[in-house]
């Protein structure tokens, strides 16, 4: 390839990036490779956090994401999948970590795109740390294709055990609780989440991926769940608040 046809490419590569990812685009960034991290641990790491700026050049600025309420500082020459969740969907793209600097007392990621934007492909989430009251029993086959077709409001919420939500990504979740189920096992979901200022409730079908008694803490039981059947509006809600909640801890941490 000849060095016009190469920066004519460079230069449509960076007008793509602006015609689908803009400043505040929230976001999440999987580590391609196993990572080391500063202190010292191993492995692929997901995080999240949001475009704080896109360069004329097609840089991509993303502010430092945070544990907890600690900046994770992200190593240098690191590369990551980054999935967009922007106005025009959701994209995702391969990015490499040039520099950290600190812009307007903002802490952030100097980035550059190293791969095509294409759409969004299906790949385990980022999980959210919460408490979260719910209520949840076992259904049978004929009741979870009820709530998968919109028809929940036909499901029973007689006999439903309480239990509480530990962390939720837009794939799934895990609670505890004092009932026992077993890996398979079809259930129903109530919990509230608070979406735009005001508490919506959720009433989801899922299958059990595990259940086993905690550590330490007899009659307790952690129990790991994956959605059946969700929609896009109901992913990206999930997804919106848990943004919005590690938005405010990122605030707080500053503060």
């Amino acid at each position: 390839m000849g060095i016009g046809s190469l920066l004519k490419r460079t230069v449509q590569e960076e007008n793509m990036i602006g015609r689908y990812v803009t400043p505040g685009d929230k976001l999440e960034m999987r580590s391609i490779e196993e990572v080391k991290l500063p202190d010292g641990t191993e492995g692929i790491r997901t995080y999240q956090s949001e475009v704080f700026d896109i360069q004329e050049d097609g840089k991509i600025l993303i502010a430092m994401p945070l544990d907890k309420t600690k900046l994770v500082l992200l190593p240098v020459d690191g590369e990551y999948d980054v999935c967009f969740f922007s106005k025009a969907g959701m994209v995702q793209a391969n990015v490499r970590i040039l520099d950290r600097q600190k812009l307007q007392n903002n802490y952030v990621l100097i980035t550059e795109v190293i791969s095509d934007l294409r759409k969004y492909q299906r790949r385990e989430y980022y999980r959210f740390n919460c408490v979260i009251e719910s209520a949840v029993k076992v259904i049978s086959t004929d009741e979870a294709e009820t709530i998968c077709k919109g028809l929940d409001h036909l499901v029973s919420d007689a006999n439903m055990n309480a239990s509480i939500i530990v962390d939720i990504s837009g794939g799934g979740l895990r609670f505890v609780s004092k009932q026992e189920y077993q890996a398979g096992d079809l259930i129903y979901l109530k919990f509230r989440l608070p979406i735009e200022d005001k508490k919506k409730a959720f009433r989801m079908a899922a299958r059990v991926v595990s259940s086993k008694e905690m550590p330490r803490k007899t009659g307790e039981q952690e129990t790991r769940v994956k959605f059946l059947a969700i929609d896009a509006t109901t992913r990206e809600e999930i997804i919106k608040y848990i943004f919005d909640e590690e938005r405010k801890i990122r605030k707080n941490g500053k503060g």
